[in-house]
């Protein structure tokens, strides 16, 4: 590593600038996106549910990494958009891709999403529902 390097020093105080950032930009996301705020609610509810549930460690690992990965998808695409309409405020095919991919990413990680929730909800909850005929 060259000692001359012109990167910049990492100092306590600027980590924990970067950690204030970062937590502004997840407030901003739930207190501006009205999905995110739904998505929010859900993973309580699923939590809940899993709790009641019982499920095993790793499917609370597979459930937290799953919400995880919608709500940074749903941060990402809130990025995108403010830097596309800071971009321009006239319609613009390419920004209508950028904006459309974005918001495309979230709705797979939500579809996924549901998909491992079933996965790992639905067999208790129907063994709880029909008395043992599932999972």
């Amino acid at each position: 590593m060259n000692s001359n390097s012109t990167a910049p020093k990492i100092t306590p105080i600027s980590r924990i600038e970067s950690f204030r950032c970062a937590f502004a930009g997840i407030w901003h996301t739930f207190k501006t996106q009205r999905n995110a705020q739904i998505h929010a609610v859900i993973a309580v509810a699923i939590g809940a549910l899993a709790l009641a549930l019982r499920v095993s460690l790793t499917e609370w690992a597979i459930l937290a990494l799953t919400t995880g990965f919608v709500i940074a998808a749903e941060m990402l695409n809130t990025a995108t958009e403010a830097a596309m309409d800071f971009a321009t405020t006239e319609f613009h095919p390419q920004i209508k891709i950028v904006k459309d991919v974005a918001a495309g990413a979230v709705l797979i990680s939500a579809i996924t999403a549901v998909v491992v929730g079933a996965l790992i909800l639905g067999p208790p909850l129907l063994n709880i529902i029909f008395g043992g005929f599932a999972g």
